[in-house]
């Protein structure tokens, strides 16, 4: 990266080179999908590209609960699903539209005294849960139904998190539900479909294709110049 930003490695060992990293919203750990990344003064373009909508595709399973409020946690109750009908699930569906309130889960980046609740929780810590907030819901559509498995299409705004909407969704059909796969398909302008590079891809070629589509979302064409570090005398690389 600093060889691309044309950034000449500094000799001098006791001084650090700074080349900022970051990313324009955490997924869950067992999650996949779009992830985007800024590097160097991309990362202060990031709030800006992203502020639209994000897109999820869920598959969440009934009667089932977990700590985490996903596949990767402990089980904490199990209740009976068997009434549930795909019908009951399209209805319940549109009380999660619009703009609606939510708790987030206690297993989540949110912090508490600087520290991150996940963590917190893992160490055995006592949480509480942060009061519901409001969220949007642009669409919520059901994909698929074959008890006890359901799939989910969810467009959202920021500080949505899927996996309390699973979890409401079950208390609202009078059982449990949790998330068993989940994945972003879109996050602002970038999709999964359009600009992801899968691995049998990955030459320069296909490479150079890719950043070049993904060139063209951004507000201007960008340039060596904004890769330039915040210190040009400082030889580590930090991620904020």
């Amino acid at each position: 990266l600093f060889a691309e930003a044309g950034v000449k490695a500094n000799v001098n060992k006791r001084k650090k080179q700074i080349l900022k990293i970051g990313h324009g919203g955490t997924l869950d750990s067992a999650a996949t999908g779009v992830l985007v990344v800024g590097i160097g003064k991309g990362t202060k373009m990031l709030s800006a590209i992203l502020a639209g909508s994000k897109k999820y595709t869920a598959i969440g399973r009934l009667g089932k609960a977990t700590d985490t409020l996903d596949a990767t946690g402990k089980v904490t109750e199990e209740k009976p699903y068997d009434k549930v009908t795909k019908g009951d699930l399209e209805s319940v569906l549109q009380k999660f539209t619009g703009d609606i309130m939510q708790v987030p889960p206690l297993y989540s980046a949110l912090k508490k005294d600087g520290e991150r609740l996940s963590s917190l929780m893992k160490r055995g810590e006592a949480v509480e849960a942060k009061p519901a907030r409001p969220v949007r819901v642009y669409s919520l559509s059901l994909q698929h139904f074959q008890p006890p498995l359901f799939t989910l299409d969810v467009e959202c705004g920021g500080g949505f998190y899927v996996r309390s909407l699973v979890s409401d969704i079950g208390k609202e059909l009078s059982t449990c539900a949790s998330v068993q796969e989940l994945t972003r398909t879109k996050q602002g302008p970038f999709t999964l479909e359009e600009h992801a590079l899968h691995e049998d891809k990955w030459t320069i070629d296909e490479i150079a294709r890719s950043l070049e589509h993904c060139m063209s979302l951004l507000p201007r064409e960008p340039s060596h110049k904004k890769f330039k570090t915040e210190d040009p005398e400082e030889t580590a690389v930090s991620c904020e």
